[in-house]
């Protein structure tokens, strides 16, 4: 008798349910506790051992089936004859789809009461939440460009111009032809006040942020910086050693090689000046975040759900206030070494409890979730909640009073395994959750249209529903608010993408840094593009207000107060109209014109319709 083979399952497709925006709350920190912490640093052992398969998300494909129970058969081979094993998953081994065995008996509703089986985790930070000393006891709000200065301070800057003067001096004697002063800490702050100020104020070229003989002449950039030393800085700025990455590349293929070389000073600096200035809530969120790029690289990413398309990968650590803890760039599988799978190493990178303390709770979607990844959290002191996939090892297969496609809106089902709770809610679609800090059901609701009469009604709502779409969008806010007032960064070098988008971490949280002081100080706190408007002129050295000037269009000498023989020569310049020298020029305008018998340029550059050289 052959045996029967199961019937293929249809592919069941699930998303996410519209996203419930309330009004969050602010944390609370407590600084008492009953008992000791439930784990230590030491079960960081358990991190670099076991495989998951399906931790990995970035096979393209899952399968997604339903239950499928196999009949037994009893084939019979004769003594004469040879068995052939069959084709095929071995027998024996139980498959993904198949339901769990053992204290998993079916779905429970809200109508079970449910509850934790260990006492809540104590929220024990490593520091009290917020900004840190010294920021914290100042009178008075620090201006935009000193909070800003606590990321890119001295030592940075300084590292950047050495480096950015040992690039030049290896292109001139490559044979590039430029011309070239060394660069000074003042001028570097310059060109990043230029680049926040191109982000806010955008124009088609770089060129026309110097173009004058326009109607959309802008007056301000080349007060700050001439255009041939703007261009000079943005075709060199290194931020590593160029005989250092000479080195580096030379060990292109081992296991010495550092893919980040070229970004390794100011990314670690980065990274601990985020964590030394700021102290995170409570409510933590983790989520990956694309810097847009067109340079060819290795670790070059693709993000259908993002609006960038391709680019830069980043993991991003921020909390419900938006700022950005920390942060790590994707650098290739290759270099794993946990086994446990892209999304657990990601996660443990950014989640340090030696930093961060106990107690805290994490929030992410079904592309980290995994019961084991929670596990070890849990172990660690730390909550965790975030949307999950049915496909994942140890999440409950099980069909019996399992949510069904005509279920209504409201019906939750749950499953407690320990200190991990599986949820499942109807809304539009079905909604899935799994958490260590919630309860299955708490008596929450939520506001919801009848499709019948159009009205809005209370829908029952898991807490960890409600929570996760809550606490989940700290990613996302910080997304948002670099987004709205981004540096400029066309560059065909990836590491300079990378080095202006240092500096909209800078700035964003700098001026997350000024909500928060001035919330403390009961001060009125500035508009973010207020606050980027100064930091920006505090940076490139003037005043924020421009006094408007009141002469009028008259030419005067170029260079004033020559004598003798270099009033021929000191101070010409070709002419903004026909290109010839002059020693004059349009005092309101600033251009170059001529003022002669047989040429009055002056006169025929400001004529209305006048054509331009």
């Amino acid at each position: 008798m052959a045996p029967i083979k199961p019937k293929r399952a249809r592919r069941n497709i699930s998303s996410e349910a519209n996203e419930l925006t309330p009004a969050p709350d602010e944390d609370e920190f407590s600084d008492h506790s009953s008992g000791p912490d439930s784990a230590d640093s030491g079960d960081e052992a358990d991190f670099i051992q076991g495989i998951d398969p399906t931790q990995d998300m970035y096979a393209q494909v899952h399968e997604i089936v339903d239950d499928v129970k196999e009949e037994e058969t009893e084939v019979s081979c004769s003594p004469e004859a040879s068995c052939t094993p069959r084709r095929g998953r071995p027998r024996g081994k139980r498959s993904r789809s198949e339901t769990l065995s053992g204290d998993v008996a079916g779905w429970k509703s809200e109508k079970e009461p449910d509850s934790l089986p260990h006492p809540p985790l104590h929220f024990l930070p490593k520091r009290k939440p917020g900004v840190q000393p010294p920021l914290s006891r100042h009178a008075t709000s620090p201006s935009p460009s000193e909070l800003f200065m606590m990321y890119f301070d001295q030592a940075a800057v300084q590292t950047l111009c050495d480096n950015t003067n040992k690039n030049v001096a290896k292109n001139i004697a490559a044979g590039k032809k430029f011309s070239w002063t060394e660069l000074r800490k003042a001028e570097m702050y310059q060109y990043i006040g230029l680049t926040l100020y191109m982000g806010m104020l955008k124009l088609p070229k770089v060129k026309d942020f110097w173009r004058g003989s326009s109607i959309f002449h802008v007056p301000y950039p080349h007060t700050v910086m001439s255009r041939a030393r703007f261009l000079a800085i943005a075709w060199n700025v290194h931020m590593s050693n160029p005989a250092k990455d000479v080195f580096n590349d030379s060990r292109k293929g081992t296991a010495d090689y550092d893919c980040l070389q070229r970004v390794r000073p100011l990314y670690d600096h980065l990274r601990a000046a985020c964590k030394a200035v700021y102290h995170p809530q409570q409510n933590l969120s983790v989520d990956e975040r694309l810097v847009a790029t067109r340079a060819r690289i290795f670790q070059k990413q693709y993000l259908n759900n993002k609006l960038s398309k391709s680019g830069i990968k980043l993991f991003v650590l921020s909390d419900n206030t938006g700022y950005t803890v920390d942060f790590s760039i994707y650098t290739g599988r290759s270099t794993l070494g946990t086994g446990k799978g892209l999304s657990f190493e990601a996660m443990m990178t950014l989640v340090n409890k030696n930093y961060l303390g106990s107690g805290y709770h994490v929030y992410c979607d079904n592309f980290y979730t995994s019961p084991e990844l929670f596990h070890h959290l849990y172990d660690l002191g730390i909550g965790a909640c975030g949307t999950y996939q049915d496909t994942r090892i140890g999440v409950p297969k099980t069909k019996a009073n399992a949510l069904s496609k005509k279920s209504p809106q409201g019906t939750i089902r749950w499953i407690r395994k320990g200190p991990l709770v599986f949820i499942k809610w109807m809304d539009t679609r079905e909604v899935r959750v799994c958490s260590t800090v919630h309860t299955a059901f708490s008596g929450d609701t939520v506001k919801r249209a009848c499709k019948v009469s159009g009205k809005e009604t209370d829908v029952k709502v898991p807490t960890a529903v409600k929570d996760c779409y809550r606490f989940m969008c700290g990613v996302g806010l910080s997304d948002q608010l670099i987004g709205s007032y981004s540096s400029w960064r066309k560059s065909r070098k990836w590491y300079v993408t990378a080095l202006h988008h240092f500096i909209d971490i800078a700035a964003t949280n700098s001026y997350l840094l000024h909500k928060e002081l001035c919330g403390r100080l009961r001060q009125q706190a500035m508009t973010h593009q207020a606050f980027q408007e100064q930091l920006t002129a505090e940076l490139c050295g003037v005043h924020a207000q421009v006094t408007p000037m009141s002469y009028h269009h008259f030419p005067v000498a170029i260079v004033e107060g020559t004598s003798g023989q270099l009033k021929a020569t000191q101070g010409r310049r070709k002419c903004g109209f026909c290109g010839k020298c002059t020693p004059f020029m349009c005092e309101a305008c600033r251009v170059p014109l001529c003022v002669i018998l047989d040429r009055n340029c002056h006169k025929a550059f400001h004529t209305p319709g006048a054509a331009e050289n």
